[in-house]
């Protein structure tokens, strides 16, 4: 399982108001989900109406796949045209074959018999 994030830090030079920059950036985040498998937050100061820090990301099985959302989603940002991509970030996190790295979670308090013993004395 791979886990790719990034930040993405977008300059809004014609944005005159916060409505300006919640058009522009409520665009992008909405092309991004309707064409990548990725989850979108902002991020920072939304009161800065001039510039917008946001989110990524995206998991999956393959680590080219990942790195190929990611690189999409900052193409995107790249081409925005009421934005300037200013800033970017990105890293894809491995966690081993189907999560097997990831440490505590079901697995783990099942494997401990934490749950088992706790349920077999009612």
């Amino acid at each position: 399982m791979f886990v790719g994030v990034a930040r993405v830090v977008l300059r809004l030079p014609c944005a005159r108001s916060l409505k300006d920059r919640r058009r522009v950036v409520k665009s992008y985040k909405e092309r991004l989900k309707a064409r990548l498998p990725v989850v979108v937050a902002e991020l920072g100061d939304v009161e800065s109406y001039q510039l917008a820090t946001l989110g990524l990301c995206t998991v999956s099985g393959e680590l080219t796949l990942c790195e190929e959302v990611l690189q999409k989603a900052l193409g995107m940002a790249r081409s925005l045209a009421d934005a300037l991509l200013i800033d970017s970030a990105h890293e894809v996190i491995p966690f081993g074959a189907r999560g097997s790295s990831v440490q505590g979670g079901l697995e783990q308090s099942l494997e401990e018999s934490v749950l088992t013993d706790k349920y077999q004395d009612e």
